[in-house]
């Protein structure tokens, strides 16, 4: 049993309709300086959900953080992405930053999911159905490179031939997690493909809009997999992306983080009721107490709070007031 690690998520596409970038790079000081936030995360797409781009952000809040963790919730782009660079780049940030990286991938966005995801998989020239294996070969990329030693690799994908990628990273291998949601899966063979690919090729499992039952399913197979194949310290990593409006007015909280959310996803459909549900922490702060604590009871290590308001700062300063006294105290199952 161990407390658990607080994150704090910025909502770099909100700079879209009006929050401005120094409102979040602010959030992220007084966030380190609040003493209870131990890292800080940015989302990420290319042109499906366009933002403020997630490494530049990053590298941003290196400069203006000393001690927080940075990290992606998640890094949606990373089947499109070049892995040669994303290494370069990503070695170099944590460089930068001396060592506070955590990347965590995902499959991105299915051409199913909309016009938006289907225009983005046709503009980097990706099928859908690839995207999955493009996933899985880049992380074995990125861990070769991160060696410092000269790497020959053929793939199905990419294929490289003694290239040396410098300067090596400031650790030893900065860890990859996969985001996903297992519950999900379109049936219980890819259900459990999923559980592992978390549990062989991961250094963490990240997830959100997930009940509590569906998140202890996931989370006692991963465990279950994870021990099979001597990878304990993947459960070390469970993070959970949850959305918080904090206002004694129940209603008006519901009221303010389902107008953020419907600004900040609704070009791809909003947000529906069950995943409103599922994802959004609202009203006092014994009710967002209340949402957030079975989940890291249940072994969520790091809860990865995303503030659905425009008035960044405020929500931040009355969470850690009301609310991070009081998850602070609680253990997470190990």
């Amino acid at each position: 049993m161990a407390p658990p690690r607080i994150g704090l998520s910025l909502p770099n596409r909100a700079v879209l309709f009006g929050v401005p970038v120094e409102d979040l790079l602010k959030t992220a000081e007084v966030a380190e300086e609040s003493g209870f936030f131990e890292s800080v995360w940015v989302g990420d797409n290319y042109i499906s959900k366009p933002r403020l781009e997630a490494i530049v952000l990053l590298s941003a809040l290196a400069a203006r953080t000393n001690r927080m963790r940075l990290g992606t919730v998640c890094l949606a782009s990373f089947p499109f992405r070049d892995p040669l660079l994303l290494a370069i780049q990503w070695a170099a940030l944590d460089v930068l930053s001396e060592g506070r990286t955590d990347l965590v991938v995902c499959n991105g966005y299915s051409a199913r999911q909309g016009p938006a995801a289907a225009a983005e998989l046709k503009a980097v020239g990706i099928n859908s159905s690839e995207r999955v294996r493009r996933v899985e070969e880049n992380i074995a990329i990125l861990r070769s490179f991160w060696s410092g030693e000269p790497v020959t690799f053929e793939g199905r994908f990419h294929s490289y031939e003694d290239v040396t990628v410098l300067p090596k990273p400031h650790q030893q291998l900065p860890p990859i997690g996969i985001a996903a949601n297992p519950s999900e899966a379109k049936d219980d063979v890819v259900r459990e493909r999923i559980y592992r690919r978390i549990a062989n090729l991961s250094d963490g499992w990240q997830c959100d809009a997930i009940s509590l039952p569906d998140f202890s399913r996931a989370r006692n197979r991963i465990a279950e997999l994870c021990a099979e194949a001597d990878r304990r310290h993947v459960l070390d990593n469970v993070s959970l992306h949850i959305m918080v409006n904090i206002d004694d007015d129940a209603s008006k909280a519901k009221d303010r983080a389902a107008a953020f959310l419907h600004r900040y996803y609704g070009a791809t459909g909003g947000v529906a009721d069950q995943t409103f549900a599922d994802w959004v922490a609202f009203g006092s702060p014994q009710q967002v107490i209340d949402k957030i604590g079975p989940y890291i009871e249940a072994g969520c290590t790091t809860p990865i709070l995303r503030f659905a308001d425009e008035d960044q700062l405020g929500q931040l300063e009355r969470c850690a007031a009301d609310v991070l006294p009081a998850l602070s105290k609680m253990e997470s199952a190990s």
